[in-house]
């Protein structure tokens, strides 16, 4: 638990020290560059450190469950996933085309803002049904 803390931490004062360092000093480039040098230096180290020291040691099998379990569960979290996965990235899609437009037809015309918000709203819409049917997929587990 100690040595978890410690790495932690670690870590922590990896990634704030250099930009610490940077942000009171004067704002250059090579300044920067040599911040950023430091703190990919420092957290990759500390990540190998504890790549090596959580990785190796005995392994334990777990115990037999004694519950029945679905044996098609993982399918089941797979579907969950790809509904959510899927709808997330069309309505993104949707978004991203419609944002752009509304935000070109307000800056022409001011008065059609609550028009162009349903239609971004709608194209969010896409992320909250893929959502829900995730969540009724679940259901079956």
């Amino acid at each position: 638990m100690m040595v978890k803390l410690l790495l932690s931490l670690a870590l922590l004062l990896s990634i704030g020290i250099p930009f610490g360092a940077f942000a009171a000093g004067e704002k250059s480039r090579g300044r920067y560059k040599t911040a950023l040098a430091v703190n990919s230096l420092l957290f990759f180290g500390i990540l190998l450190t504890c790549s090596a020291l959580f990785f190796t040691g005995n392994v334990f099998a777990a115990e037999e469950a004694t519950s029945a379990v679905n044996p098609a569960a993982g399918m089941i979290c797979m579907a969950a996933a790809i509904s959510t996965g899927l709808s997330c990235i069309g309505g993104g899609i949707a978004v991203s085309a419609a944002a752009s437009a509304a935000l070109g037809a307000i800056s022409e015309d001011g008065s059609i803002l609550g028009k162009s918000l349903i239609f971004v709203g709608l194209a969010e819409g896409v992320c909250l049904y893929g959502l829900i049917i995730s969540f009724m997929i679940i259901g079956r587990l």
